[in-house]
């Protein structure tokens, strides 16, 4: 392991439940709006509520799981949002079959999986760190990059194609499944975990909940990086469903066209990902988070300016490309660079704050980009997002921290409560 290619079987375990889980959630790339639109008749505004309300909600739901979290063992955690996920995207074939799926129950399935994900995230960074050493968490991160952009070239038409022989509701079928496969590959993980220092049923008080913030806001690298992500993910998740809309919709785009539009480019997150770990070593983690963090902002606005017919797919897939190389090298710098920046005793706490911000965040600025879509229409509010998005790099961490770095001091957390009961 400590050559940095071979982690270990454990390891293995988890990278083939997340390679699991993210060929399920490509496949279904973008079913819900489908589902939406095909299925449901519904507009601009309520698609990007869709987005919106899952988002916000499953957000507020996720908030007390954090610090809940943090002193639990994580691998059950992660069988159990597995679980959850799968049951709750499983109702949606089932309603449909019986024809009466509803857009409210694409709604709560949306803020069920909203906040399996938050939670499912939080756990993971605190499980990863068990599992490899501190010197092969880049090497483990852009594994996982590397994984998310293949399950992307391949997902999205794969789905495209199931959708048009089997229907709008199949690829809803297979992201189901693909948890469930997730969990049965974490539980393979096997051996022990530790103990979280904390009993496991002492209270939850108040004040816990906003340890996580507290943490983050607490780091001076941490802090503008935080915001830097929330903002730029919110605005670019924003203009996804008015992107739907638009191609799906006015532009005249099959759905395997639409997926094709996002799996093609994501060869290059493939590739970024693979030059992650040499790129950092050569010029330094912060260097590569300020360079590539400002070239990926560069890309979007282009979207404004999509037509129909090849011409406008082939201006998606290079915007596309772009976007998503900057992402690939980005993404697995970027989460190693926070897992070293964060305590061990903190990591579920933190990571749960930041999932619920941008969330939250996204949330937000959905909803706000669906109204600007009813009134501008959706090309003006993608064009709008991309402008915006040019602000985005002046919140990158000016300066390094060094490597394994304990961040500024915070308030320990009190004595825990005598639990309730055994």
């Amino acid at each position: 392991m400590g050559n940095g290619h071979r982690l270990g079987r454990r390891f293995g375990w988890l990278w083939g439940a997340y390679g699991a889980s993210a060929l399920g959630t490509w496949l279904a790339f973008g079913a819900f709006p489908l589902i939406a639109i095909h299925v449901l008749h519904a507009g601009p505004a309520q698609v990007a509520a869709l987005s919106a309300v899952g988002a916000a909600v499953g957000a507020a739901v996720a908030v007390p799981l954090g610090p809940w979290v943090e002193f639990r063992r994580k691998r059950p955690v992660l069988i159990g949002t597995d679980l959850v996920r799968f049951a709750a995207l499983l109702t949606i074939p089932v309603a449909f079959a019986c024809g009466v799926l509803s857009f409210v129950q694409l709604l709560l399935v949306a803020v069920v999986v909203s906040a399996a994900d938050i939670t499912f995230r939080a756990a993971s960074g605190a499980y990863l760190k068990t599992l490899v050493p501190a010197e092969d968490l880049l090497v483990a991160n852009a594994r996982f990059e590397s994984t998310t952009w293949t399950t992307t070239v391949v997902g999205p038409p794969l789905g495209g194609a199931a959708i048009g022989l089997l229907g709008p509701v199949a690829t809803v079928v297979a992201d189901a499944v693909s948890y469930l496969l997730s969990a049965l590959g974490i539980r393979a993980t096997g051996g022990d975990e530790p103990r979280p220092e904390r009993r496991p049923d002492a209270r939850l008080r108040a004040g816990d909940l906003l340890d996580g913030w507290r943490y983050i806001l607490a780091d001076r690298t941490l802090r503008p990086l935080f915001f830097n992500t929330a903002l730029f993910n919110g605005l670019l998740m924003a203009a996804d469903p008015l992107l739907a809309v638009l191609m799906l919709g006015p532009l005249g785009f099959s759905p395997w066209q639409y997926g094709l539009a996002f799996a093609v480019p994501s060869l290059g997150g493939l590739l970024g990902s693979r030059l992650a770990r040499p790129l950092a070593a050569r010029f330094g983690q912060h260097q590569v988070l300020v360079a590539v963090g400002t070239l990926r902002a560069l890309w979007p606005i282009g979207l404004a300016f999509i037509g129909p017919g090849t011409g406008g797919l082939l201006l998606v897939m290079g915007v596309e490309l772009g976007l998503i190389f900057c992402c690939g090298v980005f993404g697995p710098v970027y989460a190693t660079y926070r897992l070293e920046r964060t305590a061990n005793d903190r990591i579920a706490r933190t990571l749960s704050a930041w999932s619920v911000t941008t969330k939250a965040v996204t949330a937000l600025l959905t909803a706000v980009w669906g109204a600007l879509a009813g009134l501008l229409g959706p090309r003006t509010a993608i064009g709008l997002a991309g402008v915006l998005l040019l602000a985005t790099p002046l919140l990158l961490p000016r300066r390094a921290a060094p490597p394994h770095a304990a961040p500024e001091s915070v308030p320990a957390p009190a004595p825990a409560p005598a639990p309730d009961g055994a």
